[in-house]
């Protein structure tokens, strides 16, 4: 077992430099969301109209003139975001289950547990959160409002209240945290071969726990993540979490109840606007967090991936965190974006179905039980990378007026201003970002990246050779790369082969998916194999796809435009970077310095040379320019096939759960019959994106019902970005977006 780390003698930690000068948001030449362009409709952006290109200054300037001059909101300060280009040193990584497999695990479980906590404070009893909640003024107020207006006693809405908190709240034991840490240290042992952390970030996060209230804000990508972080806290003797979960674990007998005595507390799925049951929420987070005696622990993308791609953050319990802090109830607030990376994920075969429409099994003790059997399998190393503490109060610096919170007294409850849903958004941006930065990427997914472009069948030696080149051009763009033991290339294919039998193969010399009898049966039922085994293996190039967005989108752009001028590369770079804003984590309102990223990223390999004004792909870069291009080819093809279905097939309003399996079925009978061979449009996530491109575009309007929301196409305006798609040039921008704000307009 490592050593519990004794209080760290050194400095608090420095908040990341804020770097940089003001980022202008809005339009762009000609670009989507930000220009208007193609019939954008840009929610929170304003719209801006054509501008000419000077002839003087060269493309750079004009474009960031035509960003300066956009009419939409612009963001206050610095930007809260810098990517470093430049190569950074990571933290060691330590396998904490290295010890467990030589000693005790039941004396690992029953150890002397001291965790030091925030500013020396006792932990606070569970009952006497739940009796500060009811009692706060926050509540009260709430309480004796909804009696006025529902005209019934006080004492009946508190007992509400109650019941609210009853279900809601953790009561954390140590009797259950020793035996959750006794199970899972076996559990982890049969699962996996290492388990590695960084012993720095542990440091850091040591001290920030005993300087403010910690939130913790890991990604998440398996049901392992909460159970993981737990266990790691205990390990180091830090102060365990309180984690958000849902409700639908409460449905799950004893499990639900370990769980809550673990620390979990439990939130439903939707409010659906009852203020009491937001009120009796938002204050029991923020008395824990005030209290500061444990680290709170949430995650920003709402839900798992199911792509392995990071998903749009989900802002409202990170508001409720910041609250504290605008309202000067805590000096500061630490988050800590924690990334956590599986060499194979426990749910991999699971997301695949579901991605294809096949109903996720309800979370039961029953199921839990079933699922013992995966304990004969091997899911390889887990890396976790805890982040440095970002200071709430350093990112608030010279951006947040808090004035406006001491002109209203505390309990009134009060919406936010325009400024801190900005500033929220942009520190959950910020927060997802950092957390790709430090994802760990394994071989098997530069494998699986090569292994999608040369289906159905690749040469075992030639995919070596290509998987050893993704390295050395995957490392210059900044990736993340753990290679075992430094194997020679070979030794770790074959190792990630070994490790995904259940995907992939080696026959005959050639590395093929294992899409098992998919010769035989009907063709629907090949068409499905073989859809399962291509998205279980995108998941795992999905990772590479965080790391390459901002250059792949460029050297997509160069293909489509086919044009080497700058600033016609830079509009369908915009307009892309726009389509795919829900596929991708972009931060908000820097489409020119993601522009500018994707160009240092592909001179640095020598993809490209650049000029003022042109761009130039170079010999070598031919090479590199079209393993991008394929490597994005399943979203642009897929977003065509799905624009395609909404331009001609729908008429009527419709809901996303008749769109999907209806957009579904109609990419099925094209792969059916053999007029595509891009399997990936059926996966539901993509389809639920490309539908929230075109309502951000303003090509499908999005309206609210009492039972949910419905969506109306008009199919004159996705047609024309249908068109764009293949045709990515200014003029056809310009044409297209006369045309489709004029829909918009009708609509």
């Amino acid at each position: 077992m490592a050593p519990p780390i004794a209080p760290s003698p050194r400095p608090p930690p420095r908040p990341p430099q804020r770097a940089g000068q003001p980022s202008r948001g809005g339009a762009r030449p000609w670009a989507p969301r930000e220009a208007a362009a193609a019939g954008v409709r840009p929610p929170r952006r304003g719209r801006a109209g054509e501008r000419g290109v000077g002839r003087r200054g060269g493309a750079r300037r004009t474009m960031a003139a035509a960003a300066a001059a956009a009419p939409g909101r612009v963001r206050r300060g610095a930007p809260m975001y810098s990517k470093e280009l430049t190569s950074k040193k990571r933290d060691e990584f330590e396998d904490i289950l290295e010890e467990r497999r030589l000693s005790s695990d039941l004396r690992y479980a029953m150890k002397c547990y001291t965790p030091v906590i925030y500013k020396g404070l006792s932990p606070c009893k569970p009952n006497a959160i739940k009796s500060a909640v009811l009692q706060s003024e926050q509540v009260q107020y709430v309480i004796k409002q909804l009696a006025k207006e529902m005209g019934e006693s006080p004492d009946i809405i508190q007992e509400e209240a109650m019941e609210i908190l009853d279900e809601m709240g953790h009561s954390m034991q140590l009797g259950a945290v020793r035996f959750f840490a006794f199970t899972l240290s076996k559990i982890f042992k049969r699962l996996f071969q290492r388990v590695c952390v960084n012993e720095e970030g542990m440091q850091r996060l040591q001290h920030a726990i005993q300087e403010h209230p910690v939130v913790l804000l890991p990604s998440h990508r398996s049901y392992v993540d909460f159970l993981m972080l737990s266990y790691l806290l205990y390990t180091y003797d830090l102060a365990l979490p309180v984690i958000a979960a849902g409700i639908d674990f409460l449905g799950m007998k004893i499990v639900g109840e370990l769980l809550r005595r673990a620390g979990a507390f439990f939130m439903r799925r939707s409010f659906g606007g009852n203020r009491l049951y937001w009120a009796v929420f938002a204050e029991y987070v923020k008395t824990m967090l005030r209290s500061g005696y444990a680290p709170i622990e949430f995650f920003l993308e709402g839900t798992r991936s199911r792509t392995a791609k990071t998903l749009t953050p989900k802002f409202g319990l990170l508001s409720i965190v910041m609250e504290p802090f605008f309202k000067r109830e805590v000096f500061d607030t630490y988050l800590v974006p924690i990334s956590i990376s599986y060499e194979r994920i426990l749910e991999e075969s699971l997301y695949a179905y579901e991605l294809l429409g096949v109903p996720k099994p309800k979370e039961s003790t029953s199921g839990l039980l079933k699922a013992r059997r995966i304990l004969s399998d091997n899911f390889g190393t887990i890396h976790i990378y805890v982040g440095q503490p970002v200071s709430l109060r350093t990112l608030a610096a010279g951006r947040i007026n808090l004035c406006p919170y001491n002109l209203v007294p505390r309990h009134l409850p009060q919406k936010p201003s325009e400024d801190i849903q900005e500033f929220v958004s942009d520190v959950a941006y910020k927060m997802e970002l950092l957390q790709i930065e430090n994802m760990v990427l394994s071989p098997w997914v530069l494998v699986a990246a090569v292994l999608l472009q040369n289906l159905p069948a690749m040469d075992f030696e030639l995919l070596i050779e290509k998987t050893l080149w993704l390295k050395g051009l995957t490392q210059t763009f900044g990736g993340f790369i753990e290679w075992p033991d430094n194997l020679c290339a070979k030794k770790a294919v074959v190792s990630g082969l070994t490790l995904h039998s259940n995907i992939a193969r080696l026959v005959d010399g050639h590395v093929v998916l294992n899409d098992n009898g998919v010769e035989d049966g009907a063709v629907g039922e090949i068409v499905f194999k073989r859809a399962l085994a291509i998205l279980m293996c995108a998941t795992y190039r999905n990772q590479l796809l965080n790391v390459f967005v901002r250059p792949s989108l460029v050297a997509v752009a160069l293909q489509m435009t086919r044009s080497f001028r700058k600033e016609e590369v830079y509009s369908c770079f915009s307009f892309l970077r726009d389509v795919f804003s829900d596929e991708f984590i972009f931060f908000p309102g820097i489409s020119l310095k993601d522009f500018e990223e994707g160009c240092f990223l592909l001179t640095k390999c020598d993809a490209i040379q650049t000029t003022q004004q042109e761009i130039y792909p170079t010999d070598k870069g031919s090479v590199i320019i079209s393993f991008l291009s394929a490597m994005f080819r399943p979203f642009v093809e897929g977003y065509q096939l799905i624009f395609r279905y909404l331009s001609k097939e729908t008429k009527e309003a419709f809901t996303e759960k008749q769109f999907v399996p209806a957009v579904r079925n109609f990419v099925f009978q094209l792969l059916e019959k053999g007029n595509t061979q891009c399997y990936e449009a059926l996966s539901s996530d993509m389809q639920k994106n490309a539908l929230a491109a075109l309502v951000q575009l303003g090509a499908v309007k999005k309206k609210k019902m009492s039972n949910g929301f419905t969506y109306s196409v008009n199919q004159e305006a996705v047609s024309k970005i249908l068109d764009m798609f293949g045709k990515c040039s200014p003029i056809n921008l310009r044409r297209a977006s006369q045309v489709i704000n004029y829909f918009g307009q009708c609509m």
